[in-house]
C-alpha cells in the first residue's frame, strides 16, 4: 500500500471535513456548456446541499462560470477552465476573479479553438503557460498520467519527449486524485507531485450530476482566494475515490453524443497533433 498524509482515498464526508475547519471543493466538474448534460443550476444546488465548493471547469469554455455567477446560489465558486493543449496535456486554470478568467478566455483561448470545441486548441502547453503569466491564477495539470491510449497527460508527454521536463516547474500543482482515473494512475500522479515539489488537488472530472463531490480538495480556508493560496503553498488535503468501471461506462455513454457531432473536426485535430510525433519518429529512424 502507498500512504500520503495529504491524499486520502475514501469517500468524502463534507460535514466531518468542515468540522475540522477545512473547506472542501470539487475542483474539476463539467456542465452542459461543454460536453456534459448537467445544468449549472443543478450542480450549484447539489453543491450547496452537500456543503462543498465547486469549480466549473468546462473544456475550452468559460460561459458556465458566467451562468453560475448569475444564479446567486450561495456556494464557494472557483472560476475555472480546462484547456486542452495541442501537444496533449489538459491544463486546469483557477482564477481569483471571474473578470480575469473571461479576459484570459477571450484573449487567448476563444480565438484558438478548433471547430470541435471540446478538443485541443491550436496552442501548445508552453504557449498556454506563457499566456497565463499575466494573470493571478493557479495552473494545475489534470489527470497528469493520461488516459489509456491517448496523449493527454504531462507525464506521458514528457516520457514521449513531446514536452520538456521543465514544464513541471511552470505548474503550481498536479491533480493527484481524478475521479475518472484508475488508482494506479492517481498514485503515480501523487509520486510525481512529490518528486517535483508541487501542490496537490483533486476533482471528480465529473460530467453527471451524481458524480459531484466524489473527490474534494480541502484547505484551512473560508474563501476561494484562501483556498487558491493554499494550493500554491502546498497546504491542501485531497480526499476522494475513483469511480467504478460501470459508472465510468455510464458517463462515457452520456458524454458521447456531445462529441460524436464533431467527429470530423476531432479526427482532424488528432491527426494534426500526431504530425510532430510522427516527424520526430521518422527523424530518429533516419539518424540511426
Amino acid at each position: 500500500m502507498h500512504y500520503y498524509k495529504d491524499i486520502i482515498f475514501q469517500k468524502p464526508q463534507p460535514e466531518e471535513i468542515r468540522r475540522l475547519g477545512l473547506l472542501p471543493v470539487d475542483l474539476h466538474f463539467h456542465t452542459r456548456h461543454s460536453d456534459s448534460p448537467t445544468r449549472v443550476r443543478d450542480a450549484l444546488k447539489l453543491a450547496a446541499r452537500q456543503g462543498i465548493g465547486l469549480a466549473i471547469t468546462d473544456h475550452n469554455q468559460a460561459s458556465g462560470v458566467v451562468e453560475a455567477r448569475r444564479q446567486g446560489i450561495r456556494v464557494p465558486l472557483v472560476p475555472g477552465i480546462e484547456v486542452s493543449a495541442n501537444d496533449g496535456p489538459h491544463l486546469l486554470f483557477y482564477f481569483y476573479s471571474v473578470a480575469d478568467l473571461l479576459d484570459f478566455y477571450r484573449r487567448h483561448i476563444e480565438k484558438n479553438r478548433r471547430n470541435g470545441p471540446f478538443t485541443a486548441i491550436r496552442l501548445d502547453t508552453p504557449d498556454i503557460l506563457d499566456r497565463r503569466e499575466d494573470y493571478s491564477c493557479i495552473a494545475v495539470e489534470a489527470h497528469p498520467c493520461g488516459y489509456a491510449f491517448l496523449n493527454r497527460g504531462v507525464e506521458r508527454c514528457v516520457a514521449g519527449r513531446c514536452i520538456g521536463e521543465e514544464v513541471f516547474s511552470r505548474l503550481d500543482a498536479l491533480e493527484v486524485i481524478c475521479g475518472g482515473m484508475a488508482r494506479s494512475h492517481n498514485l503515480k500522479a501523487a509520486r510525481l507531485a512529490l518528486a517535483h515539489d508541487l501542490g496537490r488537488t483533486g476533482g471528480t472530472d465529473g460530467h453527471l450530476l451524481h458524480e459531484l463531490g466524489g473527490v474534494v480538495t480541502c484547505a484551512e480556508a473560508e474563501t476561494v482566494d484562501e483556498l487558491l493560496d493554499a494550493i500554491r503553498k502546498r497546504e491542501t488535503v485531497v480526499i476522494g475515490r475513483e469511480r467504478p468501471l460501470v459508472e465510468k461506462a455510464v458517463m462515457g455513454t452520456a458524454v458521447l453524443p456531445h462529441h460524436i457531432i464533431y467527429t470530423v473536426p476531432i479526427l482532424q485535430a488528432r491527426w494534426e497533433q500526431s504530425i510532430p510525433r510522427i516527424r520526430k519518429f521518422v527523424e530518429e529512424q533516419l539518424n540511426r
